[in-house]
């Protein structure tokens, strides 16, 4: 694959990810039924399209997928309850808490430019919380949301650092072992809660059957076909249009606009991340785009 081809599969996997919002939104189904079906659906297309996927499952898997499954449930549940610019976005915030974990459960120590990548995604949480947007049609619990979303951010953040800490193992392929096992366990935990299934509508299985298997099962085989040949800098940049583009479809779908505040605290964090990404060069980033 070209670098060119390469860039184009992570900007349309980044494409497909920042539509799931706008996706979860146009559901009548609660939290529960649309979190649970997406999941299953999603993990029935890994574990057939990736053959990494069914090999064996650890016990690390599993933990690992506890983690990624819990991020997928309180995803769809923040944004059934808040805007999806704040859902995305402060489930953004996830570095922070790797930041601060890091040093524990890695051995990365927290580097004297961290801090203020750290104080800048602080201050972009709070512009958040800060300017709670009114309840709306679709966001009637804005608080809950906020508070939602946020607890995704850390068990994002677990899934980040549990990927991480595989691959310095040389545990290969634990990836897509783990997005299966996470939405496996994502479907069984949901589908007490949301069995009995009420009348569900075309436009209802259409929806949840394009998150289950278009917004996460191809835009996961895009992401990976690119991700093989660009420098971890370029993916890192190429993959923040999606929290710019999901709030974006939200507002073209549902009509759902962001308050000031959210979009000061969106940009703050964009911002430091992109900085952050920049400052991080690996030597071999440039020769390698």
């Amino acid at each position: 694959m070209s670098p060119g081809n390469a860039r184009l599969s992570i900007l349309l996997a980044a494409l497909l990810f920042s539509t799931g919002g706008a996706a979860i939104k146009a559901t009548t189904l609660g939290p529960w039924a649309v979190a649970g079906l997406r999941s299953g659906l999603a993990c029935l297309f890994l574990l057939v399209a990736l053959p990494e996927a069914r090999r064996r499952w650890s016990l690390g898997t599993l933990a690992l997928g506890v983690a990624y499954g819990a991020t997928m449930v309180l995803f769809v549940a923040g944004n059934k309850f808040t805007t999806a610019a704040n859902t995305i976005f402060l489930q953004s915030t996830a570095p922070l808490y790797l930041l601060l974990a890091g040093p524990w459960l890695l051995a990365e120590p927290v580097r004297r430019r961290d801090l203020g990548f750290m104080a800048a995604l602080a201050v972009g949480m709070f512009l958040f919380f800060a300017g709670e947007p009114p309840a709306a049609a679709s966001a009637p619990n804005p608080a809950l949301g906020n508070w939602i979303a946020l607890a995704a951010g850390v068990t994002w953040a677990a899934t980040i650092g549990g990927l991480r800490w595989a691959e310095k193992h040389g545990a290969r392929g634990e990836a897509a072992r783990a997005l299966a096992a996470g939405n496996l366990l994502a479907f069984f935990a949901c589908l007490p809660a949301f069995l009995p299934l009420p009348p569900v509508s075309g436009l209802d299985w259409a929806a949840v059957g394009y998150l289950g298997i278009v917004q996460i099962g191809v835009a996961y085989l895009f992401f990976t076909r690119g991700l093989r040949r660009l420098p971890a800098l370029e993916v890192s940049l190429l993959v923040l249009i999606e929290p710019v583009l999901n709030p974006i479809w939200a507002w073209l779908l549902q009509g759902e606009r962001p308050g000031g505040w959210a979009i000061a605290g969106g940009a703050t964090i964009l911002a430091a991340t992109a900085i952050r990404a920049l400052t991080n060069r690996a030597p071999g980033d440039r020769a390698a785009a």
